[in-house]
């Protein structure tokens, strides 16, 4: 019996290593790399970033307007797509919300971002609220048609709107960039982790 367990731990530390192995090879490969070196980097702008956690998906821009305006942004990759050929695999999920100064109602768009060529992204509006207030949603509550059934004329002129309240192409390029490039760094500290895990008791 005492062999049996002496062979079964030699088992399980050829497995450990062979899997710590190819964890050090993908963490070699994925610092050796440069995924989106070609593509536009994109900027902030005039939004500031609200909130960044490394162990959040999402991140959280804001923006304060001349007018007194407030804009908070929060955007999430979405899930990948692998059948266009392009750098960024995975689309942007983007909630925009619009507050103006001395109201609690706000206007609330959901989008999507997505890679267009090497040089430059779009973005779509899915959904176009209004909410009385941040916390007045409810499954009852009437909040608009499908955004796909307005005019045609309406839909670019909320997309215009956006735009001029500084959701354009540089900001759509930049949570493009960013968003992935954050996820490889999430992506190696979570390889680095189970680097940690596996090298302990193990030369």
């Amino acid at each position: 019996m005492a062999r049996v367990k002496e062979l079964r731990k030699g088992f399980k530390a050829v497995q450990d290593l062979e899997l710590l192995k190819l964890i050090k090879s993908e963490i070699h490969f994925e610092l050796a790399s440069n995924h989106f070196q070609n593509v536009q980097s994109g900027s902030i702008g005039e939004f500031v970033v609200d909130s960044d956690s490394p162990h959040s998906k999402d991140v959280v821009l804001r923006r304060k307007c001349d007018s007194g305006e407030e804009l908070a942004l929060s955007a999430i990759l979405g899930p990948p797509n692998y059948e266009k050929d392009l750098v960024f695999v995975r689309d942007v999920f983007m909630k925009v919300c619009i507050k103006k100064p001395a109201l609690s109602s706000i206007l609330q768009f959901d989008c999507k971002v997505y890679q267009e060529t090497d040089k430059s992204s779009e973005f779509d509006i899915n959904n176009a609220y209004y909410l009385r207030s941040p916390t007045s949603i409810s499954s009852s509550m009437y909040r608009g048609p499908l955004f796909s059934e307005l005019d045609t004329e309406l839909q670019k002129a909320f997309k215009e709107y956006l735009i001029a309240k500084g959701i354009g192409e540089s900001l759509t390029n930049f949570l493009l960039h960013y968003l992935h490039t954050r996820e490889q760094k999430q992506y190696v500290n979570w390889l680095k982790k189970g680097e940690a895990f596996l090298s302990k008791n193990n030369p």
